[in-house]
């Protein structure tokens, strides 16, 4: 039978006081109790701790090689019980965060950043990524949050972070680069530059239904799967494509973003259903303060 955590308290108690009586008030027990812990104490330990005479309450040689020891235990298992509080309050623990590549300029610096400052215990690792492997990512357990766009899938949570004017992005020497705003459908005679639509088949639907509702079928004259890529495109008067405006941070030559009338898109936040990690719903109340107070397409 090994000694408790509370002998050990009521040890060091009585050899910094070098007083039963005193160790006792301390410790708001019984002088008689204190002293039935003690004895019992060196009992386990089969050595004796202190003698007890009528000047008061002396350490042995081996009570004093001991107290150093016994605050030591005392010590670790204070620290150990403050991480598992802090662990089931999301201050303590690893997480790995993806983020879309069109949203990682913008977003990653202002949330590593808060979350950082607000949760230092926390251990982040980031990738960058395209949508499919995000998703698939998020589905499979590899990231435990991430950054991106709708639409999505079934089996993920999401919580919008911020909502964005879509544009159009046309070459800079476009007749029509002078606008301050367009309707879609003013761009239904243009070639137009997309993502393949295996990239991601639940975005095109969505795209299909802007086209369907402005009243054409786009024609799609060239692809490329990444938003440097389409710029690259749009600049060189391959076509037209279609971004949130944040993606005018990516290419500052060449093209100009339009704003399309009534079109935005949000950005969300995206973990699988069902996890209950501390650190996660730490994570996730982080970043929703954050973005209640911060322009994300103005911060990163």
């Amino acid at each position: 039978m090994a000694p408790d955590l509370r002998q050990l308290r009521y040890f060091v108690a009585v050899a910094e006081e070098s007083n039963l009586t005193r160790a006792a008030e301390r410790l708001m027990i019984s002088q008689q109790s204190l002293s039935q812990q003690i004895t019992l104490l060196e009992r386990m330990l089969g050595v004796k701790l202190f003698d007890r005479g009528t000047r008061g309450t002396k350490l042995t040689d081996v009570g004093a090689w001991f107290v150093p020891e016994a605050r030591a235990v005392l010590d670790r298992a204070d620290e150990t019980f403050d991480a598992v509080a802090r662990v089931a309050r999301g201050e303590i623990g690893s997480l790995r965060l993806a983020f879309l590549t069109t949203t990682a300029n913008y977003l990653l610096p202002p949330v590593i950043r808060a979350v950082c400052q607000r949760l230092p215990g926390l251990k982040l690792t980031t990738e960058e990524t395209t949508i499919a492997p995000l998703v698939e990512g998020l589905l499979k357990g590899r990231y435990d949050v991430a950054f991106t766009r709708p639409p999505l899938v079934d089996g993920l949570e999401t919580r919008t972070l911020l909502s964005e004017q879509v544009c159009a992005v046309l070459p800079e020497k476009h007749p029509l680069a002078g606008r301050a705003e367009l309707a879609l459908g003013e761009l239904a005679d243009e070639r137009w530059v997309l993502t393949p639509r295996s990239s991601w088949e639940p975005w095109h639907r969505a795209f299909d239904s802007s086209f369907r509702a402005a009243g054409f079928t786009p024609d799609v004259v060239h692809q490329d799967a990444s938003v440097q890529g389409l710029l690259g495109l749009v600049a060189a008067g391959v076509g037209v494509t279609r971004l949130a405006r944040s993606a005018s941070t990516l290419r500052r030559t060449g093209v100009v973003f339009v704003p399309l009338a009534g079109e935005f898109v949000p950005t969300e936040m995206v973990w699988l259903s069902g996890n209950t990690s501390p650190a996660l719903h730490g994570l996730l109340d982080v970043v929703t303060e954050l973005a209640a107070a911060t322009d994300f397409t103005k911060s990163g």
